[in-house]
């Protein structure tokens, strides 16, 4: 066992080597396992479907031959009774004319030609059914005359046929009297063998006496019609086994049986020491479903000492009675054995695929394990993160998997950066902005008291006083001060989301028609490209109506040679909408994109900007929850694209004020 433990250990010296092999091996044994189930169910319910099907063709190829007899001794009886030899003869063959009686016999002997080999009896009767004349034809061809004077008068067909005046064919069962008159009964007679599993009782108690046979008899009739006689032939089954043999012979049959009653009286079915098992009866579950309830039998069956799959089919009279049965079956232990020998083979392929997913899967744990030996680096990466150091970075040397993990690793410490970043950018904003609220308040009232002033000293100084131009100076810039402060409180302000249902499309149609009145010496062209599919959002249509106008008016203030603005909307990702505002501008430097959503940053000339358009812009966007941002090329132009959703969450809809400006940066 050590050794066992010490080669395993030098198959996997890592632990999560180990836990690899050992889990391929599972998955393939449990793959393989559940595999080889599915073919081996598959595979057995296929052969026994064939079995099954192979036991339906011989019962049916059986009943072909039986039926084929039947037909032969019928054609006999038929073409004997049609004879004008017989007709003709028959009266004076009943007063005993020898020469009448040669002239049967010789016809007998041209009819006898025509049965296959097997124990047959055929003769011809009078109209009283005295035998007249007739042979006895045993297998082997050997004949032999039957004596004149037997009476089967009382034998049920040859009485239903005169009855009837019409041939009849059947299988039928002949008592041991009427075979004694004819020599038959001791050829017919059958010792009855004790069988397991069979019935305490035989099934017809005329079991080992009587005779089963094919029986035909048809009425001769003279020119007018009266009955004169009659021909009877039949095939006695009792010890004869060329039909059985036959059946199996010439149709590949396994095996074959003919039943009186519950008793073998012709198989080729063998007893343990070899011989035929004659004289056994069947079993009696299936004597109950054939001989009792007259329905035919399938499926696996007890024959003599081991079991067969088998079809047993009743035999009937000519008044539809239940006589005997007819039988075909293979054995079962073939049928088993080719299972047991297919199933052993898919098992040991089985195993044997099982033990060689083990052996490949040990080279290829240790291939698959051996990169990680490189996340030591990633360790310490880690480590120094905790402590602080955002800076921290992997090499990715590795591929695969864990390469594509200090891919992302290192993808989320910029990811960390950039957002440890906003958030100061966004604290700063927040400073800014109560900063601005302050200085806007403290501002505001001394402001309108110079304005107050400077307009009364304006309106009562004369229009040639040197003073009122330096008085005009002061209320402008007064007013331009007004006009920073209330930027200011604009941006700092609490502002309220009052979302109804809006049409983007129409405020842009609105501000694209309005913008000539923004374009006062170029020559810019307005393209408007609106989807008409645009769906209604949640939003406040006047803050979006100043959002859309600040960026057009920017757009055009970045276009001082002329130039064309695109307006254009479209469905952006699932339950938004998208708007973008282009023009073929100067562009923004690179190094001024990250800056221009900043409060009070402006690449205007001093006294042309306050620098809050942009920050009052990206604050009314986040306040609906929604995304914008630049791109642009120097030269070329900017574009800037607006993300909106369709529908506002709750919070954002209720008529409660919603988060101030710089709230709405840092959510």
């Amino acid at each position: 066992m050590r050794a066992v433990i010490r080669f395993f250990k030098n198959l996997c010296p890592a632990p999560f080597q180990g836990a690899l092999v050992i889990s391929f091996t599972l998955v393939a044994a449990v793959a393989i396992g559940l595999g080889t189930w599915v073919i081996s169910d598959t595979i057995n319910s296929y052969l026994s479907k064939a079995m099954d099907e192979r036991v339906a063709r011989d019962i049916r190829l059986a009943e072909t031959f039986y039926s084929t007899r039947l037909d032969e001794i019928s054609g006999v009886a038929g073409q004997l009774a049609l004879s004008p030899a017989v007709i003709e003869n028959i009266a004076a063959a009943r007063s005993g004319d020898e020469s009448a009686l040669q002239t049967m016999r010789a016809e007998l002997s041209n009819r006898m030609h025509g049965l296959s080999a097997g124990n047959h009896f055929i003769a011809i009767l009078d109209a009283d059914g005295k035998i007249l004349t007739g042979y006895q034809v045993k297998t082997g061809a050997t004949r032999s005359p039957v004596s004149a004077g037997s009476n089967w008068a009382d034998f049920p067909i040859l009485r239903q046929s005169l009855f009837e005046r019409k041939q009849i064919a059947a299988t039928e069962v002949i008592p041991v009297e009427f075979l004694e008159q004819v020599g038959l009964a001791e050829q017919a007679r059958i010792l009855l063998i004790d069988t397991p599993r069979a019935a305490p009782h035989p099934f017809d108690p005329r079991e080992g006496s009587a005779a089963l046979a094919l029986v035909s008899v048809a009425p001769i009739l003279d020119a007018e019609g009266q009955t004169i006689g009659i021909a009877m032939a039949f095939h006695m089954f009792n010890n004869d086994f060329t039909l059985v043999d036959q059946i199996k012979t010439a149709a590949q049959v396994d095996s074959a049986t003919i039943f009186l009653g519950d008793l073998r009286v012709s198989t080729n079915v063998m007893t343990a020491d070899g011989k035929r098992a004659t004289g056994t009866r069947i079993a009696e579950d299936v004597g109950q479903v054939v001989l009792r309830d007259g329905r035919e039998y399938i499926g696996p069956a007890f024959v003599i000492n081991e079991n067969y799959l088998t079809r047993y089919e009743p035999i009937r009279d000519h008044t539809g009675q239940v006589v005997g049965i007819l039988y075909a079956g293979a054995r079962q232990a073939l049928f088993l054995r080719l299972l047991t020998t297919f199933n052993q083979r898919i098992a040991l392929v089985a195993a044997a695929t099982i033990l060689m997913t083990f052996m490949l899967a040990t080279p290829v744990a240790r291939y698959i394990t051996r990169p990680l030996k490189e996340l030591r680096e990633l360790v310490q990466a880690s480590q120094s993160v905790t402590q602080g150091d955002l800076a921290a970075r992997v090499s990715v040397r590795a591929g695969g998997e864990v390469g594509l993990l200090e891919k992302s690793f290192n993808t989320m410490l910029d990811t960390l950066q950039t957002t440890q970043d906003q958030l100061l950018h966004k604290e700063k904003l927040a400073s800014l902005g109560q900063l601005a609220a302050g200085v806007a308040h403290e501002l505001n009232n001394p402001l309108g008291t110079i304005l107050l002033y400077s307009e009364s000293m304006t309106t009562e100084c004369a229009e040639d006083d040197p003073r009122r131009a330096d008085l005009k100076m002061i209320v402008s810039e007064t007013k331009r001060c007004k006009r920073i402060v209330a930027d200011l409180l604009n941006f700092a302000r609490h502002q309220q989301v009052m979302a109804q249902p809006t049409d983007v499309n129409e405020i842009l149609r609105e501000l694209s028609e309005l913008s000539p009145r923004y374009i006062k010496t170029v020559s810019i062209a307005v393209v408007t490209e609106l989807d008409p599919r645009l769906p209604m959002i949640e939003a406040d249509a006047a803050q979006l109506r100043q959002v859309f106008r600040n960026l057009m008016i920017n757009a055009v203030e970045a276009m001082p040679e002329g130039g064309r603005l695109t307006v254009c909307t479209r469905p952006g990702p699932r339950g938004m909408i998208t708007v973008e505002i282009q023009d073929t501008g100067v562009g923004i430097p690179p190094e001024n994109l990250a800056k221009l959503f900043t409060p009070f940053f402006t690449t205007k000339p001093v006294g042309k900007g306050t620098g809050l358009g942009l920050a009052i812009t990206y604050g009314i966007i986040k306040m609906h929850r929604g995304q914008v941002n630049a791109q642009s090329q120097i030269g070329k132009g900017t574009t800037f694209t607006v993300t909106l959703p369709i529908q506002l969450p709750a919070p954002e809809i209720a008529a409660a004020p919603s988060q101030n400006t710089i709230e709405g940066l840092i959510g």
